[in-house]
């Protein structure tokens, strides 16, 4: 059954507003938050002991860092011309591309993939902690719906992953072969791939750049509730969606195959935005949900384009694996993070960026405008 046919009704179209009141905390949740911060911590301070480098406690591998520029499309209908997208403007943009382990493993452990965008210049009314700031983040991932529902369900899984941490590498490249089979399996029957396996290495070897991405969990979307997607645009992405990559043997494979794109194009991928029409259906507090598109589809609010260039380097990797971060919290209060999971990342990514900022004897701060990293 298709997920259409168990929606009664497909008449939804008018956007729910955002109320404050459609957030529903767990009475528990600031212990719950606690324990995630504790079992990141464990992974910052597992790779650092064996790296001597402070790392992410996930996405710690880059793929790809790129510079280009967001520019929001003129003549957006009123639900979608809100906070950073309510007037067409030009904005510079880093761009990390990177995988979801928070320890630096072969590119054959095949897992999830990530991008982080950084709009700089933007102003407004900030999020609390980013009062000084200029940008807004979107941190998306190459799924529709998050691994788990809430913080709770999340930390148990995370405290699993943990004890893996630097442990046993050859191992996780015999389970993620195993678990790309079970994928292809998964996929055969139920047509969608399980965010539980691709996590667990059986994302399938395809090329990151031909991805689309997505906030996984909603923001306020000024007036509105909304979900953010990115998809490839320009020809020469689309032409890579899907497309196999065999990194087997390669351990830097999947950031070989970016740095050889950017040498030879540029691209563009569409910005596009999911407004909530129901909260039955679309609901705040379960981040596994996939928001169904039958009742309010991706439209479009803007484009990113990347020119050719050094897709990945060492000074790339210092100004920003080391000197940058990327949080949901960093950005406008139009565009405030919503749900569990969105607000348990505010004290987890706050507290591992202080965590790489000591033990790097690094400044990690927010660009008021864009620099060469080549400098």
């Amino acid at each position: 059954m298709n997920q259409a046919a168990k929606i009664p009704d497909l008449q939804f179209k008018i956007p729910v507003r955002f109320n404050p009141a459609v957030e529903r905390p767990e009475p528990d949740e600031a212990e719950t938050i606690q324990g995630l911060i504790s079992t990141m911590r464990y992974v910052n301070e597992k790779t650092l002991a064996d790296g001597g480098h402070a790392i992410r406690s996930v996405h710690a591998k880059s793929h790809g860092i790129l510079q280009g520029y967001l520019e929001v499309d003129a003549g957006l209908p009123a639900e979608l011309a809100q906070g950073l997208f309510a007037k067409p403007r030009r904005y510079p943009v880093v761009i990390r591309i990177s995988t979801v382990p928070g320890d630096i493993l072969d590119d054959s452990v095949s897992t999830p993939r990530g991008m982080a965008i950084k709009v700089i210049g933007v102003e407004g009314e900030r999020l609390e902690g980013s009062e000084k700031d200029v940008t807004q983040d979107f941190v998306l991932v190459n799924g529709p719906a998050f691994g788990a529902p809430n913080p709770k369900k999340f930390l148990a899984v995370i405290k699993l992953l943990a004890k893996t941490t630097d442990r046993a590498q050859g191992l996780k490249k015999a389970l993620s072969a195993i678990m790309r089979q079970v994928q292809k399996v998964i996929v055969a029957v139920s047509g969608q791939p399980n965010v539980t396996v691709a996590t667990l290495g059986g994302q399938p070897e395809t090329h990151p750049l031909g991805e689309t991405f997505y906030s996984q969990a909603p923001i306020r979307f000024g007036d509105y509730i909304a979900k953010i997607s990115v998809a490839p645009a320009s020809p020469e992405l689309k032409a890579i969606t899907q497309a196999a990559l065999n990194v087997n043997g390669v351990p830097n494979g999947i950031r070989a195959a970016v740095v050889e794109f950017f040498r030879k194009n540029g691209g563009e991928w569409e910005v596009r935005s999911q407004l909530c029409t129901d909260l039955e259906h679309m609901p705040i507090e379960n981040a596994a949900v996939v928001w169904p598109e039958e009742i309010s589809p991706f439209r479009r609010i803007g484009c990113i384009t990347v020119a050719p260039q050094l897709a990945w380097s060492d000074a790339r990797s210092s100004a920003v694996d080391d000197g940058m971060s990327f949080a949901p919290w960093h950005g406008l209060a139009m565009h405030r993070p919503l749900g569990g999971i969105m607000r348990a990342r505010k004290a987890v990514y706050e507290a591992a960026r202080k965590f790489r900022a000591e033990k790097n004897g690094r400044v990690i701060r927010e660009p008021r405008e864009m620099a060469s990293f080549e400098e």
